[in-house]
């Protein structure tokens, strides 16, 4: 079979999509570019079973919608693969009717992520697609359809299909595969240039992306989309050799010189050092710069000095909320006096600390939103971070938080095309402006001139330069993106109940 792997451009005066592999999706005014690592171990899945894969990234290539339309149309592949996510599924649904219109052989249109994971039969009811695939293997599921529809095998569990216009499930997804049993991902077949220079996990470039666990040991957290797709209970990795090889072939193959590993979170304990012990043992650690996702009070500061001697870099920290009750409600698992020790340590290590935030809970009011505002401007004051991103609180269907929010009456709207952190889609003690000017008072405690000085004073290298230009001009992007005036209507007042 020819199966394409698609991410159809998405035109619109909010920005450039962040859709690929995106845990809360965003409109960027400046361009950013995920490598999409679960897809892409698709592609090359697909290709060693014998599939012909065409990998079509409309979004990363910047062509226009009706070319890349026309394109597809020319290519005739008999299926086509979309991952789709909550803000985007009816500009999807419209895609699929329009590739019915295009085409005229039997094309079959594909479905998958995380919101057709929590609503299959939505994207079922609301436009002709073929198949809706779930759960977070769907680099198996993908190729195991694939040789299904060739005659080579029964259908996988986790797909909905149609049978006599009815509406159809083959069962609960299967999440008990074994990664080590994936071939290579094929970097040349997925494009992976297109992403290794638009992005501001970066400071050397080219990079590109890996993932040693699929998603997050911890998994419970009720705001991330990807609990819906891999709950912590299935967490899985591959073997730490693997991956030392896996990061050996980028170098010495690719030419890359920065890799985050986007895993949910990073493995720990053993496996963490058999990893690290591996790239240092082998020279790697003075080839390469590498980065991951880690949890406040995961690690202990040895582990973060092996983190160091292995040449990590970039640390991305998630701790949401300076609020104990909204860690409670979130299921982090943290106490707020771990997160300060948490990023001093890692920063002590020689690491540069990245936080998370988010703003807008329902029952946050407005001087809890400031504590965490507050807290950043401190960190960045002292020098304890390099780096933030702040987002609107979204909850997202499938979610434990979309289900409080349905059952507390919080919702102002169940319109998707609205959960694009444009706004906020829920009743809250903030109003929508202050919810945006929070946002970037985030952002713009990066512009301190004490952290600034810090910054210039630290530059060594062309690196240091450029990056430092980079994520200036991504600062002042990301406060344009939260300046407001895009969404369909803004919901402020109301209160919080329950």
């Amino acid at each position: 079979m020819k199966i394409s792997i698609s991410y159809p451009p998405l035109e619109s005066e909010k920005g450039v999509p962040l859709l690929s592999q995106n845990r809360q999706f965003q409109w960027f005014s400046s361009p950013t570019y995920i490598y999409p690592v679960v897809p892409a171990y698709a592609a090359s899945l697909l290709q060693a079973r014998g599939h012909e894969v065409i990998w079509d990234d409309g979004i990363a290539e910047e062509i226009r919608y009706t070319d890349w339309l026309e394109r597809l149309r020319q290519r005739r592949p008999d299926m086509v693969a979309i991952e789709s996510k909550t803000p985007v599924i009816k500009r999807h649904w419209d895609i699929v009717r329009q590739i019915r219109e295009v085409c005229d052989w039997p094309v079959r249109a594909v479905l998958f992520g995380d919101h057709v994971t929590a609503l299959p039969e939505e994207s079922m009811q609301h436009s002709p697609v073929d198949f809706v695939v779930t759960g977070g293997d769907y680099d198996f599921v993908l190729a195991d359809l694939a040789d299904h529809l060739a005659g080579k095998g029964d259908l996988p569990k986790g797909v909905w299909y149609r049978e006599n216009d009815r509406i159809l499930s083959s069962g609960d997804p299967d999440l008990s595969h074994d990664f080590n049993a994936l071939p290579m991902i094929d970097r040349e077949l997925t494009q992976w240039r297109r992403y290794a220079y638009k992005n501001g996990n970066f400071k050397h470039t080219p990079g590109t992306y890996i993932m040693a666990g699929r998603d997050c040991w911890w998994g419970r957290c009720s705001f991330c989309s990807w609990t819906t797709l891999c709950p912590g209970r299935t967490y899985r990795t591959v073997a730490p050799e693997r991956h030392v090889a896996e990061v050996a072939e980028l170098v010495q193959k690719y030419g890359v010189r920065e890799i985050f590993d986007d895993s949910g979170c990073f493995p720990k304990g053993q496996w963490l050092s058999s990893f690290c012990e591996g790239i240092i043992r082998q020279g790697l650690n003075r080839k390469v710069v590498l980065g991951c996702n880690m949890r406040v009070g995961a690690l202990s500061p040895e582990e973060w000095r092996l983190l160091k001697r292995a040449n990590f870099r970039f640390i991305l920290i998630g701790l949401e909320s300076l609020n104990q009750t909204t860690l409670d409600r979130l299921h982090k698992g943290i106490r707020v006096a771990q997160i300060e020790e948490t990023i001093r340590d890692c920063k002590a290590a020689g690491l540069q600390p990245h936080i998370t935030t988010m703003i807008g809970y329902p029952w946050e009011t407005r001087e809890e939103a400031m504590k965490t505002v507050a807290f950043a401007k401190e960190m960045f004051t002292k020098g304890l971070i390099d780096s933030l991103q702040a987002t609107i609180v979204t909850p997202y269907p499938g979610t434990p938080l979309f289900d409080d929010a349905r059952a507390n009456g919080w919702l102002t709207t169940e319109d998707w095309d609205d959960y694009d952190m444009k706004q906020s889609v829920w009743k809250s003690p903030v109003s929508n402006a202050d919810v945006l000017s929070f946002t970037q008072d985030l952002y713009r405690a990066a512009m301190s001139p004490a952290f600034i000085a810090r910054k210039v004073v630290s530059i060594r290298t062309v690196d240091d330069l450029s990056f430092l230009m980079r994520a200036g001009r991504k600062v002042l992007s990301h406060i344009f993106d939260f300046k407001g005036g895009h969404g369909k209507s803004c919901h402020t007042d109301g209160k919080a109940s329950g």
